[in-house]
């Protein structure tokens, strides 16, 4: 039977260096927070407890992380290093008995399929402590890692510690560590803090559990941590390689994938194709035979099967199958279109529900508004949905033809096979199978010149 599994994410720092109110570890990356990454990353190894060490702006930690289940959030008031922040953890392990895997906050590029290797290492060789390790070119600044030819440690010294011969030494701590509960327990209360900083370094309970061993990281861009912005950015530019990468493999097109950016979050079916300057962002799903872009941002959007979407803008919406969107269409805010749709150039949608052969094709603006099957919207169309004070709604019933530049102040409700005639103000309900025409008769005066032309040359030149 395996062994339990318990994880410590460490995520007490402020991150001085990335010059920030914000704590380092909600800083984004690719659609999630840093620590919801490394959170995320533990979907192989099915722990049963997860103790998040929680210091600076502890609360604002906890409410970002509010929506994940089965959290347990633990205070360090004091950032005296690791090895003190997983002291924290002792009364709430006191019956357990188990593995131990700690994890640092910053470190969010760790693939799950590493954390199940590390963990599998550790079980079946029964170390009391095993290492997560890579093999760097310039290790300069990392704990360096000293080991024999079985990969047992012998000693772990960071940076700041090691002489100059030390540091030539290239394989350096990843952070990440496994642990026996029952060994690192007895140990953890006796930690001390001799060295230039001052602090309790986990690393130190090595020269005291046997065997301890290293575990290297085949890619060692996934040990990479976050302690500036420099360092973030690098870190999305490998994530969007390994996204765009994994969507390739299952089937998906990208034309330029170093224009195109998505988010962790993202979903795509197989046959989609992304054109240059797109972005995917949140919770967008993307169906089957698509065609995204150029030029377009899309975010929280569900988008259905064969949709042609050109150089425009949707957020939190919703689009059906066989729908063509753009160019410079903008739909926000629960826009919500049926299937075999036409959203034309320069339409804005917010809030509104289209039925299915709607075609809205361009300059118009459609708010709070209910429109039923196979309705045309004519050019211009607007519905004044605000008066001030609150949001109305309008409804245009099925088969509803609305001519140029027609306007709809809310709340109001148009019926069922209405035609309405170009340039009319809507003010009042329209009954189904109806003609309206609401616009100011047009007077005409023959012979009539402003006065300040009063001869044929006295014209402007053309």
């Amino acid at each position: 039977m395996a062994s339990k599994l318990a994880v410590v994410v460490l995520a007490a720092g402020k991150g001085t260096r990335m010059k920030s109110s914000l704590p380092k570890v909600l800083h984004p990356l690719g659609g999630r927070s840093l620590v919801e990454c490394v959170l995320d990353s533990l979907r192989d190894v099915s722990p049963t407890h997860r103790l998040v060490v929680v210091g600076y702006e502890a609360e604002k930690v906890k409410a970002a992380l509010s929506h994940i289940p089965d959290l347990t959030f633990v205070p360090q008031t004091e950032q005296l290093g690791t090895g003190h922040a997983v002291q924290q953890v002792i009364p709430h392990l006191a019956d357990f008995d188990g593995d131990v895997l700690v994890l640092n906050g910053d470190v969010p590029l760790l693939r799950p399929s590493t954390l199940r290797h590390m963990l599998d290492m550790h079980q079946t060789k029964q170390n009391e402590a095993t290492l997560l390790t890579a093999q760097f070119m310039d290790p300069t600044g990392y704990g360096r890692v000293f080991c024999n030819d079985d990969n047992v440690v012998t000693e772990i010294i960071e940076h700041r510690d090691c002489t100059e011969a030390q540091r030539q030494n290239r394989r350096i701590n990843a952070g990440v560590y496994c642990f026996q509960w029952s060994a690192l327990g007895k140990i953890l209360p006796h930690l001390k803090s001799e060295n230039d900083q001052q602090e309790y370094y986990l690393t130190d309970v090595v020269k005291d559990l046997s065997p301890v061993r290293a575990v290297d990281v085949d890619d060692a861009q996934e040990i990479q941590g976050i302690n500036n912005r420099i360092q973030l950015a690098e870190a999305y530019s490998i994530l969007q390689d390994r996204i765009k990468d994994e969507w390739m493999t299952a089937g998906v097109t990208f034309i330029e994938p170093d224009s195109t950016t998505v988010d962790t979050t993202v979903r795509i079916e197989p046959d989609v194709i992304i054109e240059p300057q797109t972005h995917l962002r949140g919770a967008t799903v993307i169906g089957s035979g698509s065609r995204i872009g150029p030029g377009c941002l899309i975010e929280n959007t569900t988008i259905g099967r064969d949709v042609t979407v050109l150089y425009s803008t949707l957020s939190d919406s919703q689009v059906g199958d066989n729908v063509r969107v753009g160019p410079y269409a903008h739909l926000r805010g629960q826009a919500v279109v049926g299937d075999n749709c036409r959203i034309g150039n320069f339409v804005e949608i917010k809030k509104s529900t289209l039925g299915n052969q709607v075609n809205v094709a361009h300059l118009s603006y459609l708010g709070d508004a209910t429109l039923g099957n196979q309705v045309n919207v004519g050019a211009g169309t607007i519905t004044a949905n605000y008066d001030g004070v609150k949001k109305h709604p309008t409804v245009i019933g099925d088969r509803t033809k609305t001519g140029s530049n027609s306007v709809f102040v809310a709340p109001v409700t148009v019926g069922e096979d209405v035609t309405v005639g170009a340039g009319s103000v809507v003010t009042k309900d329209v009954d189904d199978d109806s003609l309206v025409v609401a616009r100011a008769k047009q007077t005409t005066f023959p012979g009539w010149r402003s006065k300040r032309y009063s001869t044929t040359d006295d014209k402007p030149s053309q």
